[in-house]
This record gives structure tokens, sequence and C-alpha cells, in this order.
């Protein structure tokens, strides 16, 4: 049953990834792109990822909605078309990028297979001693705020002041106000 799951959220993925890419107006692409957000928050959850479903809740579906949407309120909300031709460089660096990135997971252990490293080293010990040193007993929350607590703090840190500079960039950048008579609100005029 969860292989229908997974395959059902990969396809609303997918077609959203398309829609996303064919589309002129921006809102709408913003929109999509939390949606895309949300299913993926979704996926995870149902891969019983949870940490990273809440990540990607948050950071995804969350404040890159919020920051894309002011981002907007500064920019016209279609995409104007250009003409540009196809640029033979870019494309080979982006499909040889896809392939080293498809190399090198070649090696990795298949999803949920019991004789990976991980699963003799060092879940094992989490499993064991979690309860006796932390006295958490959701092992991902005890790993997240505990054994990898300064790890997650940095990482939090990391996004809320990414966070503050694009807003900071963001207010510098204010269109000017036009008033009634059709004349810029900017100046020394009432």
């Amino acid at each position: 049953m969860i292989d229908v799951v997974h395959i059902v959220l990969f396809t609303f993925l997918a077609v959203i990834a398309v829609t996303i890419i064919r589309l002129k107006d921006l809102f709408a692409a913003v929109m999509l792109a939390g949606i895309f957000s949300l299913l993926s928050a979704s996926l995870f959850t149902v891969m019983d990822a949870v940490d990273v479903a809440f990540t990607e809740a948050a950071v995804g579906a969350g404040a890159s909605t919020l920051l894309m949407l002011a981002a907007l309120g500064l920019t016209d909300h279609t995409e104007h078309p250009h003409h540009s031709r196809l640029r033979p460089l870019a494309l080979a660096v982006a499909v040889l990028t896809g392939i080293a990135l498809a190399y090198g997971t070649l090696d990795m252990p298949r999803y949920g297979d019991p004789d990976a490293p991980i699963h003799h080293h060092v879940a094992p010990r989490y499993i064991e001693e979690t309860p006796h040193e932390i006295g958490v007993p959701n092992m991902v929350t005890a790993v997240l705020a505990s054994y990898r607590g300064y790890d997650t703090w940095g990482e939090t840190t990391v996004i809320f002041t990414a966070c503050i500079g694009v807003l900071l960039l963001l207010r510098g950048r204010a269109r000017p106000r036009h008033r009634l008579d059709g004349r810029s609100g900017e100046g020394g005029e009432p």
C-alpha cells in the first residue's frame, strides 16, 4: 500500500513541477511551489522522515513561499518573454553535473537495506543507549536535540540569518508610491 502512496505523491510532484515550468503567471508559480513543498513534506512523512518533513513544511512551504510573495510585491506578476539562444556550454555543464550526481549514488546501499553500514554501527547504539543517556522516548528527537544539538542549533541559526538577510534586502527595494493624480509620491510635495 505504501508503494501506491509513493507513486501517487511522486506523480503529483512531477505534474506540479512541469506546470510550474510552463507557467507565465509568477503568483501562480509561487503558490504551486508552496504546494510542491507541502507534498514533499507529506512524502517525507510517509517515508518515516518526520524531522525532514517538519523542516520542509516550515522552510519550503512556509518561509520560502512568504519570501517569494514578498519578492513578487516588488516585481511584475507575469514573466516577460525574452528570446534566448541555446547555450551548449551551460547544457553540457548541467548534463555532466547530473551524471556526476547519479554516479555518486551508485555505491549507496539500497533504501531500507538492513545490511547498510548505519544499521551496524550507529543505530544500535542509539536504540540501546538513548533511553538511559537522554531519557527522551523519541529517538529522532533525542538525536536532533541532544546528540546533534549543536548541529541543529547551527542549522537553525543559518536559516534564521538567511531569512533576516533576504527580508532586509527586500525591504530596501520598495517601489515608489503613486498618488491619485498620477504624480510620484516621492519628493518634497505634499
